[in-house]
């Protein structure tokens, strides 16, 4: 097969999450690779009548094009027209598609609440399809995808923008950021303009009540990564709200073995904790090679800032009483194919499903990042 699917399954009496992590194997072409990827996962969601619910794409710019047409003809009527999150990043050891990660749900379609169509159902964001919103019992979330904003020509005002316009799209459902449990930031030339990115954001989360005096610092998990959007933009993001049950998401700002990085003035929860379909949901920040203080450690040291990060992602899990298996998808962000191969001869001592993508992290000195979804002491996981 000129593929390998790894799929973790989690299931409660109201319904079942699936996440699919999805790499291409060496030695066959692009266009087959794309095929079989995407044919693969309609096949795996087809036989559990599951639903995608976030969906997103690991390639170079020039492979996009290419991997897109494999997605619509091996989907055909299965697509509900929410384009993935197509992020491009440089080529890796395996190729120029580094992979794809799906979440999906799977229930009886008497359970889904308020849908016409006995699934999620799809949201429009100015005139595009880019999200969906799921009402199970007991259960009510949101996601939103590739959520962009060309019409803006400064990276810091696409910033704003991409903030505000998914706090309108939260809106249609009477919510807002106080429901986000996690954001993932696509940040084109992250080097040049993070620290901007960052005043941005802090500005945003303040005026909005999510920081600063008076404030409980409700901070969505979050990664921050120098992948950029297929369509041009320097910034995009995707997110998962939870609108219901009342007390969810949950956000722990220091956890494991780092302190609040709004300290160093980054928003951004260490990890969050939200009731999702299945159970719950432990959502890992981006987490990198960072103490306590804030400060880089084992600079120009792969293998040191490679063990770092993954202890303190491990630490954040042991704190939310997760265990190795319980993590149902993870993505390590390598800067170069050198780091990449420091990684793939240390990845197979866990047993998470990996997808590996090339790109710069956050500062210049960083080489390595890891995020990470896990869902503690499931009813049945397979």
């Amino acid at each position: 097969m000129a593929v390998k699917l790894d799929t973790r399954t989690v299931e409660s009496s109201v319904a079942a999450e699936i996440y699919i992590s999805a790499t291409p194997r060496e030695g066959t072409s692009l266009q087959d690779q794309s095929y079989e990827i995407f044919r693969g996962i309609r096949q795996i969601l087809r036989s559990k009548k599951a639903h995608i619910l976030q969906e997103r794409v690991f390639a170079t710019q020039a492979t996009i094009e290419t991997i897109s047409r494999a997605r619509s003809k091996a989907y055909a009527d299965f697509d509900d027209g929410v384009s993935p999150s197509l992020l491009v990043g440089r080529e890796g050891l395996s190729g120029p598609f580094a992979g794809v990660q799906v979440h999906a749900v799977s229930s009886d379609p008497r359970c889904f609440l308020r849908s016409k169509s006995g699934g999620p159902e799809v949201i429009d964001v100015d005139g595009r399809p880019c999200g969906r919103i799921l009402h199970l019992s007991g259960c009510t979330l949101v996601t939103l995808s590739s959520i962009s904003a060309l019409q803006f020509t400064e990276a810091t005002e696409q910033a704003r923008a991409c903030l505000e316009k998914s706090e309108s799209a939260l809106k249609q459902f009477g919510a807002d950021f106080l429901s986000v449990a996690r954001t993932w930031v696509w940040l084109r030339d992250i080097l040049s303009w993070y620290d901007d990115f960052n005043r941005v954001r802090n500005k945003f989360f303040t005026e909005r009540g999510l920081i600063g005096e008076g404030s409980r610092q409700s901070m969505p998990a979050s990664t921050g990564i120098g992948l950029g959007s297929a369509d041009g933009s320097k910034c995009a993001m995707d997110l998962i709200a939870v609108l219901g049950p009342e007390g969810s998401p949950q956000f722990l700002p220091a956890v494991g073995k780092q302190q609040c990085a709004l300290e160093y003035g980054s928003a951004f929860s260490r990890a969050s904790r939200a009731v999702t379909p299945a159970g719950e949901t432990v959502f890992v920040s981006g987490t990198a090679s960072i103490d306590a203080r804030g400060a880089t450690t084992h600079i120009a040291d792969p293998a040191g800032q490679i063990n770092t990060t993954i202890e303190n992602v491990r630490a954040v899990l042991a704190d939310m009483h997760c265990r190795d298996q319980d993590v149902v998808q993870a993505v390590a962000y390598c800067k170069t194919t050198e780091i990449e191969e420091i990684f793939n001869a240390l990845k197979d001592d866990l047993p998470w499903p990996w997808v590996t993508t090339i790109c710069d992290i956050c500062r210049p000195e960083l080489l390595f990042e890891v995020e990470a979804t896990a869902m503690p002491k499931p009813a049945k996981t397979h």
